[in-house]
This record gives structure tokens, sequence and C-alpha cells, in this order.
């Protein structure tokens, strides 16, 4: 087993029990408890976890990136104030993909009656859009994973190989400079990868509570963005580092 693997496979049971063990770790995924504990360290060096005696426990912070559900139902307001910044840059006519996430969600429930072809493959953002007749919605194949509201699979794949659109809005889970774009799973690393190069102009959403920091899996660089949107309690340096980079930065207020 990678040991990419066995992060994500540790981080998952964290979020489950909110409390692991290295002798039960090292049984379920069949390594030595030497390589649990030098796992265990590797994460909590990223911020994703607290080592405690035997074993280890969730961070205790406000901004912990865990856990995901937790993460995805809060900052409503925030998200909604970044959608709407968002659907400003809009314009009718265009052709836009939207990656899964609770801040795309926002921009689809927000774009109103505006004449465009949206493309997903997301079916939370597929529910809202089917009830805007202006827009135009193609959904590619695939398979749901787990209990993911988004489609992957080999069928999704092809089918941006041969995709080109206007703009493409999706998040991350960690933005950080020198580290770039960061999620934690490699199936959705591998779709984000593929989005980021299908765009004529390439642009995030994401709360700052997102900024600074860094997650299991990079899947682009800093510099491949082109407009982040965000919402002003982003930190004045990082908004300058952003702009260093020539990504155009816009700020929304609740």
């Amino acid at each position: 087993m990678l040991s990419i693997e066995r992060y994500q496979q540790i981080l998952a049971e964290l979020e489950k029990e909110k409390i692991i063990k290295v002798s039960a770790l090292s049984k379920q995924l069949g390594v030595t408890e030497k390589t649990i504990r030098i796992d265990l360290e590797t994460l909590e060096s990223r911020g994703l976890l607290t080592r405690i005696h035997g074993g280890a426990m969730l961070v205790e912070s406000e901004e912990r990136l865990l856990p995901i559900e937790e993460r995805q139902s809060s900052q409503n307001e925030i998200k909604q104030a970044i959608a709407r910044r968002a659907v400003q840059l809009i314009s009718p006519g265009e052709t836009i993909l939207m990656d899964g996430g609770s801040t795309t969600v926002e921009i689809a429930k927000q774009l109103g009656d505006k004449d465009v072809t949206v493309i997903t493959n997301d079916l939370n953002i597929a529910h809202v859009l089917q009830a805007k007749p202006k827009v135009q919605l193609l959904v590619p194949g695939g398979e749901r994973i787990a209990d993911s509201s988004s489609l992957f699979g080999t069928q999704a794949t092809e089918f941006l190989q041969k995709l080109h659109v206007n703009r493409v809005f999706f998040g991350a889970t960690g933005v950080s400079v020198e580290q770039g774009l960061s999620v934690f799973t490699s199936l959705h690393a591998d779709w984000k990868k593929q989005i980021v190069e299908c765009a004529d102009t390439v642009t995030l959403v994401a709360d700052s509570s997102k900024f600074g920091k860094v997650a299991l899996i990079q899947f682009a660089d800093i510099a491949q963005v082109d407009v982040i949107v965000t919402d002003d309690r982003l930190d004045k340096t990082f908004h300058q580092k952003l702009k260093g980079k020539n990504i155009q930065v816009l700020l929304a207020k609740k």
C-alpha cells in the first residue's frame, strides 16, 4: 500500500472515530507500528491531526480541515457571498464547467436566468440547474463513488479530454502559494487536475479559511489559476502574494 493510500485511510478512520490507536491502525493497514507512527508524524506536520500517547486525535481548532461534514455545512453566508461575486463574472452565451462543492452549488443557485451552457459532474448542481430553463445542462457519464454527489469514471475522463470551455469554477481543500492547490483524495485530485486544463479562464472559489492550508494531494500550481473569488477576511499578506503571481483576486463581502 502506498503511503498516500495509508494517509487517506488514517484520516477516514480519524474522521469516524475521533481518536485512533497506533496498534489498531497497524493491524488494519497491515504495516508495522513504526510505519504508522511515521505516518502520524507526517500528518501532524501538515496540521491534519494531533498525536497523543499511543495514537492520534482530531486537531482542536476552529479552522481545521476536518471533519469534512462540518467543513461543508459551515460558513454558509460567506459561501453565498462568494457565489454572488462569482456569478458576476459570467456572461450570457458562455460555456462553463462547474466542479462539485458547496460553493459551486451556491453559484448554481444564484445563476438566475442567464443563457449559458453548464457542464458538471455533480448531481447536486445538476438538480439545481435542471429547474432553470435558459441553462443548457450537460452531465458527463460516470459512477457515484461512496456518498459523494459527483460522478467519476472512464466515461467522464474521456469526455474531459475532448472538452474546452470559457470558464471553470472549482474549489480546493487547501490553497498555498508555495505548495499549490490540494485535496484529500486521489480521485478528486485527478479530476481537478484535468478540469483546470479545459478552460480559457480558471476560477478558484474558496473561502479564506482554506488559504495557507495544505491537504494531502496537490493537483495544481497556484500559477495555473487566473481568478480567485474569496471573502474579505483573506490575510493581506496572502493577498499581496497572489497579486504578485498576476492572479486577479476578488473579495466578497457578506
